[in-house]
């Protein structure tokens, strides 16, 4: 059945028609967003939702959103998704965080040319039939020096367009590296250099708790004399009524603010003051950036939809159409070595060490890693996915590590569990042969060679004669048919171990008679997803 999506905002007739090309039922009620009770009765039909600002995803709504996978934004900001409660609802949120990059720095540049030239104020007495010329005394950009808060997409783009405008460019991100920072012809300095050498200063970083009133009182008194403010990233990031009363103090000289930390802003502490422009939180608002982000959001969902892929997600790692494919047998692998830890495990586990080997190395580990964790996690909860496993691993103290290496053995590469509980240690291995089918290669430290299938039984015994014959015997006995048999031992006499794999699940009879034969250590039936 093809998946179904719902577009709850107002996106271009394109975008949905995007949906229908690529096979999805799509419902468009634009104006439904606004309606959360009415949302929250339909929700539960829709594998997708596509969204602009006006739909409101909450916890409350995502209580109802039983088939909901994915969360799609177009746009970048995702301030109305409740992102906790979805990753641990198991839904994907995603945004399109390059749709509006020029957009919105064109719209920081225009901010700054604004200020600096009183162009609003001067727009406004010039219709009023005045003819002020002397009253609005400008500055001009070349030369002076612009101190960009965040240097990464759009701040970027920002950097470029103030090059090209012959302005010295000074720029703060932690996450700015010297190389980064020489190619794009700026120079990397601390927030404190940077408040202290900027003629003008724009923000363009999240809302995080990290960032919020970056721009507080204290340090917006440590900026130099007559320096002006463009804000058109989030709101939040400055503290509005300290910048009131400095600009009111002539410290600083102006400010263009697009963002607020209330909105709709109907009431603020910089409306009415001199030469503060300001707009309704229009950087994305251009003709070309709402087809953008709209088309690139139902390009996106329907790509994870159908195949797998996961694009500009926040809260799972991103993979594209074409990993999904590469990486699609590794996936199911790494979902399979946990779901094996998982049902075989009684009791709580305090430590996962997975090791990535050869081929699996160069792969997006952080989306094996959460397979791994997926799969584990199932064995108790079955609604878990890749989405809400790392965060549910999180809130039960368990701690995961990862490691890499070179090809170490006969196999291109595998990918390896350990696993410490509090009472034992565990150990698995897998890799995938050259057909795509997943193998186990190692249990307990013994060499296997088991395919993986849906219905399988793993058991545990002294290598002593018989045993083989004797577990043959008793699954004939009970009607349960071998597709494949696979075992393996430490050595002569010592710890064995047997897969099968069967056609059908294994009857609670027929575990109930391997238990009382008393020829096997451990009897687990086993059941991996097709």
């Amino acid at each position: 059945m093809a998946p179904k999506v719902l577009v709850s905002d107002k996106l271009s007739e394109t975008a949905v028609q995007i949906f229908r090309d690529r096979g999805i039922d799509v419902d468009f009620m634009p104006d439904l967003g606004k309606d959360k009770d009415k949302l929250a009765e339909v929700i539960g039909k829709y594998d997708g939702l596509a969204i602009r600002s006006a739909t409101k995803v909450t916890a409350a709504l995502l209580e109802h959103a039983d088939n909901l996978k994915v969360v799609g934004r177009a746009g970048i900001g995702t301030d109305n998704v409740d992102k906790e409660a979805a990753s641990k609802k198991g839904v994907i949120v995603m945004n399109t965080p390059f749709g509006n990059m020029i957009t919105t720095a064109e719209h920081a540049i225009a901010m700054m040319f604004a200020v600096a030239r009183q162009i609003p104020e001067a727009s406004a007495s010039t219709h009023a039939g005045k003819w002020e010329k002397s009253k609005f005394m400008g500055t001009e950009l070349t030369a002076k020096t612009l101190g960009v808060i965040g240097a990464g997409n759009i701040g970027g783009i920002v950097c470029n367009r103030a090059l090209g405008l012959k302005m010295k460019v000074v720029a703060y991100d932690p996450f700015l590296s010297e190389e980064r920072a020489t190619e794009i012809g700026v120079e990397k300095v601390e927030l404190d250099e940077l408040l202290k050498r900027a003629d003008f200063i724009t923000l363009h970083v999240p809302l995080t708790d990290s960032t919020r009133n970056i721009l507080s009182k204290e340090n917006l008194e440590k900026t130099k004399k007559g320096v002006r403010i463009i804000n058109c990233a989030r709101g939040g990031l400055v503290d509005e009524n300290a910048l009131a009363e400095l600009l009111k103090s002539g410290h600083v000289a102006g400010a263009a603010f697009d963002v607020f930390a209330e909105e709709p802003a109907k009431e603020n502490v910089l409306f009415n003051l001199p030469n503060v422009v300001c707009t309704p939180h229009l950087g994305a608002s251009t003709t070309e950036a709402q087809e953008n982000v709209a088309l690139q959001v139902a390009e996106q969902m329907s790509n994870y939809l159908l195949d797998g892929a996961v694009e500009n997600a926040l809260n799972m790692p991103s993979m594209t159409a074409e990993e999904a494919k590469v990486m699609g047998p590794w996936v199911q692998l790494a979902e399979n070595l946990g779901a094996f830890i998982g049902q075989v495990t009684e009791e709580a586990i305090e430590d996962i060490k997975i090791t990535f080997d050869g081929v699996a190395s160069e792969m997006n580990l952080k989306a094996l890693e959460c397979a791994v964790i997926a799969g584990i996690m199932q064995a108790v909860n079955p609604d878990v996915n890749m989405v809400s496993a790392p965060l549910i691993a999180k809130e039960r103290g368990i701690q995961i590590s990862k490691t890499t290496q070179d090809a170490s053995g006969v196999f291109d590469g595998y990918i390896k569990l350990d696993i410490q509980t509090v009472e034992k240690y565990r150990t698995i291995a897998g890799t995938v042969f050259s057909d795509g089918k997943p193998r186990f290669i190692q249990i307990k430290g013994i060499t296997i060679d088991a395919e993986v299938g849906e219905h399988m039984l793993y058991t545990t015994n002294r290598d002593v004669p018989g045993i083989i014959g004797k577990l043959g015997t008793l699954l004939a006995e009970h009607e349960e048919n071998i597709a494949n048999f696979t075992l393996g031992r430490a050595s002569a006499g010592g710890d064995a171990i047997a897969m099968t794999l069967l056609d059908t699940p294994l009857k609670a009879e027929t575990v109930k008679a391997l238990k009382d034969s008393g020829l096997f250590q451990r009897v687990n039936p086993l059941h991996f997803k097709a």
